[in-house]
């Protein structure tokens, strides 16, 4: 049994770098006030940039959250990936939740798109169309497409992509991360039903968002 481990996601590293060595300066220069503030920047940005491993389900016919967070929202809306009316989950990222995103299940990235835009505050509607973003087409064993769309927020102003088109991710897999506050939406598909409700908060990569219809109820 592997014991569990918490890392560090490494476009944190020259955020903790620079925080931690600009603290060490100050308190050799004695500004003692200005090192305290520096050395609790460090410390936020350990806290932001870390990146815990998960227990994935492994039954079939489940999705999982593709980010920590609350669930925000639930309502049918237009898929910017496909067009398509679906069923869209809306998770809130704050500042002291993980931020790595990972795929909610197995299957290939067919489309990646990147919409640049404004930093509303994610949790507000007009950020899923507003705001900057990044979608992932994502196309499991059953030809069943899923769309999760990487909203920015309004302190994020980076949205971090790990894979390209073509790519095979497994379920639970990282593919990216938003900085400093964010929200990601994932659009399921017509063969799939809600296992979470408004208000619920989840874990990315374990806390399962979505089952097939016709699964037993979990």
């Amino acid at each position: 049994m592997r014991s569990p481990s918490i890392s560090i996601s490494p476009e944190g590293f020259p955020c903790i770098g620079l925080t931690g060595l600009s603290a060490l300066i100050l308190a050799v220069l004695g500004w003692a006030i200005p090192a305290c503030v520096a050395l609790l920047l460090c410390w936020f940005s350990v806290g932001f940039f870390r990146d815990p491993e998960r227990v994935v389900p492994q039954a079939s016919g489940l999705a999982v959250s593709p980010a920590d967070g609350k669930v925000i929202r639930m309502a049918t809306k237009s898929d910017p990936m496909t067009g398509e009316e679906r069923l869209c989950v809306s998770i809130f990222m704050n500042l002291i939740q993980v931020h790595v995103n990972r795929t909610p299940v197995a299957g290939t990235v067919k489309t990646i798109k990147y919409w640049p835009g404004k930093f509303f505050n994610a949790s507000l509607d007009k950020a899923s169309t507003d705001n900057e973003r990044c979608g992932y087409l994502i196309v499991d064993e059953n030809e069943s497409s899923w769309s999760m769309i990487q909203i920015a927020g309004l302190i994020a102003r980076r949205i971090v992509c790990r894979t390209v088109e073509g790519d095979s991710l497994e379920r639970g897999q990282r593919y990216g991360l938003i900085r400093f506050g964010s929200c990601v939406e994932l659009y399921l598909p017509q063969s799939y039903r809600p296992a979470v409700h408004v208000g619920e908060y989840v874990l990315g990569g374990q806390s399962v968002i979505a089952e097939r219809k016709g699964n037993p109820p979990i």
